[in-house]
């Protein structure tokens, strides 16, 4: 029983050391600029991912702004600080005011106090222009 469980343990440290050569060799055929692109996609993604539901419109602002088209004051969609092309759709709670006017209407103000309620995963899309 012992000398199967060492066999196992075995073969589990020569796969894993296989996969992670294998990596490295991966990464040492990539050409310099390509890894540093990579390095500045993940440095983007993960700045856009720490926006979460609970946060407010000033703390998102931090990390994205707004962009053209279509929205109201409760639905927008945002784009990267980092990059334009990087977006995210965001779904607000209003704090201090109705989320419609008078006529029924969703409101078209923003608040910095207002509450993400959804946020989309970030997503590539060119510029969208009034």
């Amino acid at each position: 029983m012992i000398p199967r469980l060492l066999v196992l343990v075995l073969i589990s440290i020569a796969s894993i050391s296989a996969t992670s050569s294998v990596r490295v060799a991966y990464s040492e055929k990539q050409e310099p600029c390509s890894q540093n692109h990579e390095a500045w996609v993940v440095y983007a993604l993960e700045k856009m991912e720490t926006i979460k539901p609970g946060m407010t419109r000033e703390e998102l602002l931090r990390v994205f702004t707004t962009e053209g088209g279509f929205s109201n004051g409760l639905r927008r969609r945002f784009v990267s600080r980092d990059c334009r092309y990087f977006k995210v759709d965001v779904e607000f709670k209003p704090v201090g005011r109705s989320d419609r006017d008078s006529d029924g209407r969703v409101t078209l103000e923003e608040d910095s106090r207002d509450i993400v309620a959804k946020i989309s995963q970030p997503f590539l899309q060119f510029s969208v222009t009034d």
